[in-house]
Parts: structure tokens; C-alpha cells; sequence
């Protein structure tokens, strides 16, 4: 159920790559600052665009109102690519409506993700979930060297 807060959650379209590319810069900014920043912003809009819109499915969150982007998930294949919130609306669901958006659109499952392993709060956010590490799936291979974990939600009859 939905009240005149609560954002609403749709597909992305192309035309929504500023504003998911500002979602995502304040969201690492703020939730992960000990991460090296490697790219400028133009390369980053670049990237939501050509990339993340062209190879996922995206939604996103966005305030009733005004349409201002809150949020958005990224699905690929059998891999939750990203899932980011606006820094100013953590703890308000918006990131659990997201997840089960991708979740209704993969109900087969397993569905993957990787996390970097110093983000603690994510970590707790999917293991809520239902998400689990992966024994012995450390790595340092992603484009930051930072060290992460890959996470499984597994298959659920009736998901």
C-alpha cells in the first residue's frame, strides 16, 4: 500500500540517466567514502547511459510529486548489478520495494550480487533479505581493487 509519500517505482528510460548517474554518485559518496573516485561524472553519466540503462533492467524510485529521483536497481542477467539510494532517504522501505521489484522480475532465482566487503551496512541490508555470502568468494578483481564478497539469494519455491 502507498500513501502521497511514498515513492513510486517504475522502468527507467533513457531519458532518466542524470538523474540515476546523481543517485549513484551521492549514494558512493556518502554510504562509501573510503572508495577511490576513478571516474569523473561525464564519464559516469556515460556509463549509466551507454552501459547500466542499454544492459539492465532499471527501475526507479521516485518521489510522488515532484518525480525527483530517489532511487534505482539495476538487474542483469542473474545479477543485481546496483541498488542505490539518495543518502536523504535511507530507512524509509525504498530500498526493500526496489529489491522486491527485481526480485518479481527474476522469480526464479538464485539471484547474485557482489558487495564490497568494508560496506557493512548493504552487507546487513541483503542479508535481511535473505541474501547470503558465498563461501570462499573474496575477491579483489572488481575495478577499485577494494575487497568484496559475492552474495546469493537462493531459490524460493512460490517466490
Amino acid at each position: 500500500m502507498t500513501d502521497d509519500t511514498t515513492p513510486r517505482i517504475r522502468p527507467a528510460r533513457a531519458a532518466d540517466a542524470d538523474a540515476i548517474t546523481a543517485v549513484f554518485l551521492a549514494s558512493r559518496e556518502a554510504a562509501m567514502p573510503w572508495l577511490p573516485r576513478l571516474h569523473s561524472d561525464e564519464e559516469t553519466r556515460w556509463w549509466v547511459a551507454n552501459v547500466v540503462l542499454e544492459q539492465c533492467g532499471v527501475w526507479l524510485a521516485e518521489e510522488t510529486g515532484t518525480g525527483a529521483a530517489v532511487g534505482f536497481a539495476a538487474l542483469g542477467g542473474d545479477w543485481l548489478e546496483h541498488l542505490y539510494l539518495r543518502p536523504d532517504v535511507r530507512g524509509r522501505g525504498i530500498g526493500s520495494r526496489l529489491l522486491d521489484e527485481v526480485v518479481r522480475h527474476h522469480p526464479d532465482g538464485p539471484l547474485s550480487l557482489h558487495v564490497f566487503r568494508r560496506n557493512t551496512a548493504a552487507r546487513a541490508f541483503y542479508e535481511r533479505h535473505g541474501f547470503r555470502a558465498v563461501p570462499g568468494s573474496g575477491s579483489t578483481a572488481n575495478e577499485e581493487g577494494e575487497p568484496d564478497l559475492t552474495y546469493r539469494l537462493p531459490p524460493v519455491a512460490g517466490r
